[in-house]
């Protein structure tokens, strides 16, 4: 996913295309990841950006989809549940 990100911006302005696949490739590694966290505040928090994503990808214009502060806050959700945790990152 970093490499087509990677290709994505190095050719210039991303079209709907280019964003409907960032997110779907997103939806789909944090869905993943999620499903090994069984109900855990992560697992929860990566699903709901998931499901986010997923409805923002199918979107006739999926970055503005993905313009939302119910997005903002899922990435927020999963940054505290991580901090909670004990790993630090940041969404």
């Amino acid at each position: 996913m970093k490499a087509a990100l990677v290709a994505i911006a190095a050719a210039g302005e991303p079209s709907a295309a280019d964003f409907k696949k960032i997110l779907t490739g997103l939806d789909q590694k944090v869905t993943e990841v999620a499903s090994t966290g069984g109900d855990s505040k992560v697992a929860t928090a990566l699903r709901e950006f998931g499901v986010l994503a997923s409805k923002a990808a199918a979107a006739p214009d999926p970055a503005a989809a993905a313009d939302n502060t119910a997005f903002e806050k899922a990435g927020a959700n999963i940054t505290a549940a991580c901090k909670a945790a004990g790993v630090s990152v940041t969404f």
